[in-house]
């Protein structure tokens, strides 16, 4: 049987429509109060601080959760950086005056009797000096003079060491050029001969045993003038062909 033809399903009908109506409406209203919810500016809220019982009976009864809106997230503010300390200003230290400087006292210019003292003074002691001078060097001739006369009488001595025994010396017939030969020739202080020894050889052997047996034939030695020129080690050399 059709719906449409039956009166008994006629009020249940319009109880749907009624509420379907009902339900669109709220739905529209609430729409409409969010839209102009969001658009409207967030009011400026004022703080009173009291004392905790006269804020706690004079504040008002808070309203229903259904019927406050929510609150708009505000955006994190930058945090301000503290601002750096003021730099001390730099103080330009002021140069010290400079100091003046001291000038020396002029020292007072010696009279004519100071001046004649202090130049016989200078004459004295430059007098003193040339004579040390002349002192030294005289000392220093002497010196000199003396090594050389004793350099000579000692010539003189070895001299006539070698003239004695160049004297008995019998060269070999087959020597050839002028062959040198050194002895070491040791003696009293009378001039006995006490050792011979052949310190260099002059490559020609006869030679050799000809002026050792000289040497050894010629003892005593002439004796030095000079007591101090005495030698008890001679060193002689010969060769052949020598005056």
């Amino acid at each position: 049987m059709n719906a449409a033809l039956d009166p008994r399903a006629e009020p249940g009908r319009r109880a749907s429509i009624a509420l379907a109506v009902g339900v669109h409406a709220v739905l529209l209203g609430l729409l409409i109060y969010g839209i102009r919810w969001q658009t409207r500016a967030p009011e400026a809220v004022e703080v009173e601080l009291v004392h905790a019982p006269a804020l706690a009976a004079a504040a008002p009864a808070p309203a229903p959760a259904e019927a406050r809106p929510p609150e708009p997230k505000r955006p994190p503010q930058p945090r301000s950086e503290p601002a750096p300390p003021p730099k001390p200003d730099i103080v330009a230290k002021e140069k010290p005056p400079p100091k003046a400087e001291a000038k020396p006292e002029p020292k007072p210019e010696p009279d004519k009797a100071s001046q004649k003292l202090m130049a016989d003074a200078m004459k004295r002691e430059q007098q003193q000096l040339d004579r040390l001078r002349a002192e030294q060097e005289l000392a220093q001739l002497k010196v000199a003079q003396a090594a050389a006369a004793r350099g000579k009488a000692t010539a003189d001595y070895i001299g006539r060491i070698r003239g004695k025994i160049k004297g008995n010396i019998v060269l070999p017939p087959d020597i050839k050029g002028n062959p040198e030969a050194l002895f070491d020739v040791v003696q009293l202080p009378s001039g006995e001969i006490l050792s011979v020894k052949l310190k260099k050889s002059s490559g020609h052997a006869a030679y050799d045993s000809a002026v050792e047996r000289a040497i050894l034939k010629s003892s005593p030695l002439p004796k030095p003038e000079q007591g101090d020129l005495f030698n008890r080690s001679l060193e002689l050399k010969f060769r052949p062909l020598e005056e």
